[in-house]
Order: C-alpha cells, then sequence, then structure tokens
C-alpha cells in the first residue's frame, strides 16, 4: 500500500495535478480561431539604418502572419501590404527586402485576476522551420497599469513542449499579457514560404494527463498481481 502511494504521489508531480493555491496554469487552447486574441507591432529601423525604435500600435491580428488551422497554431514572418519604400528596399516587389523590423506581438490580456499569481503559459511547438533571419518566443509578461514598463518571461520556441512561468506583482491595475512574437524584418506577401513558420500545439488535457498516470498506477497493479 505504502509503495502504491508513493507511485502516486510521483505521478501527481510528473502530472502537475497538484500545486500551490496561487498559481494558475494556462494550455494553448486545442482550436481558438478567434477568441480575444490581439495583435500589437513594435517597429524598428534596420540595424544598418541605426536600428532605432520607429513606433509600436495594436495591429489586426487578421494583419499579423498568425492563424489556427484545426488544433494548430501559426506563426510566421510579418509582411506589410504597402509597397511604399517606407517598407522595403527599393519599393514592395517580389525578391525585395524589408526595411523595417517588426516585432509582431499574437497574445491574450488580462487585468486583475491574474495579479499576484504564478503565471505558467504551456504548449507545445510542433515544428519551427524559421531561417536565421528570424526568431519567435513564447511570452508572460506583467504591465503596469500605464504600460510603461513590463516585467517579462519568456522562452525561444524550439520544438517540443514549453512552458513559461512568471510571479506577477500583486496590483490588480497591473495587465498580464501572454502569447507569442515573431521578430524580423518585414517580408514581401510572396516571398514569405522559405522564410519558414512555427506551428504551436495543445499539451495534453489535465484529463488525459489524469487517465495517463491511472494507466501507469494500473500497470504497476497488474505487475504485483502477477508475481
Amino acid at each position: 500500500m505504502r509503495k502504491l502511494l508513493v507511485l502516486l504521489l510521483l505521478a501527481c508531480a510528473i502530472f502537475g495535478t497538484l500545486g500551490p493555491a496561487n498559481a494558475v496554469t494556462i494550455n494553448v487552447p486545442a482550436s481558438d480561431p478567434g477568441g480575444d486574441w490581439q495583435g500589437f507591432m513594435n517597429v524598428f529601423e534596420l540595424p544598418s539604418n541605426g536600428g532605432g525604435y520607429a513606433f509600436g500600435s495594436g495591429w489586426g491580428v487578421n494583419d499579423l502572419v498568425t492563424g489556427w488551422a484545426g488544433s494548430t497554431l501559426s506563426l510566421a514572418p510579418n509582411t506589410v501590404n504597402d509597397a511604399s519604400p517606407f517598407w522595403y528596399v527599393g519599393g514592395g516587389a517580389p525578391g525585395n527586402p524589408g526595411n523595417k523590423i517588426m516585432e509582431a506581438n499574437y497574445y491574450k490580456e488580462v487585468t486583475g485576476p491574474l495579479a499576484g499569481q504564478a503565471v505558467t503559459f504551456q504548449g507545445k511547438v510542433l515544428s519551427n522551420s524559421l531561417t536565421s533571419a528570424h526568431q519567435a518566443i513564447v511570452f508572460v509578461k506583467d504591465f503596469a497599469p500605464d504600460y510603461s514598463s513590463s516585467v517579462d518571461s519568456f522562452a525561444f520556441l524550439t520544438p517540443g513542449d514549453f512552458s513559461v512561468t512568471l510571479n506577477t506583482i500583486n496590483d490588480p491595475a497591473r495587465h498580464v499579457q501572454y502569447g507569442f512574437q515573431v521578430k524580423g524584418p518585414n517580408v514581401w506577401i510572396t516571398d514569405v514560404g522559405p522564410f519558414g513558420s512555427v506551428q504551436i500545439g495543445a499539451v495534453p488535457e489535465p484529463a488525459s494527463l489524469a487517465m495517463g498516470a491511472l494507466g501507469l498506477m494500473s500497470l504497476v497493479g497488474m505487475r504485483r498481481r502477477g508475481r
């Protein structure tokens, strides 16, 4: 009986069924084509032009190169539907490089309920074929009420499971964001493919994990009865 209890506690630790009361775990939804996802774009000059900050603004999620296909979220380098030389070297056309560094953020935001919590955002990177021109991260950010500063936790998106945790400040006026970011030069729409993409899926639901733990214990029980 003692061995069974030890195995049960070990399974709970492995599968995350136990945790402190002030911890919140958020899974990448299995399928969320709309929901309350938001977009924000920070724009910088190219390093060759000094790399200075140009501007930042809310960006429609439909203008980000991201989207859901069933249970899979896809992220890719950003494009701008404007042929101005402001955006593309020599003007927008196939083969012309981007003239800005785009930091595309795709995220959800919660104000109040996540204050003072250990917030974990987790999921699975199914694949990442981005070239060295772009990088992608997963993040949890805790913004001041006026968005003047933030405390961040992030991880680069590499194939496999990911889990990012941030201990948020206990102030209900602060804004907690969790989501994804792709950063690199903008790309003309017909040139996006060769620059790659990231495919993201959900981690197993807690019910599935619990069934896995029960299956493990059943197997142990069967082996004991077979002795």
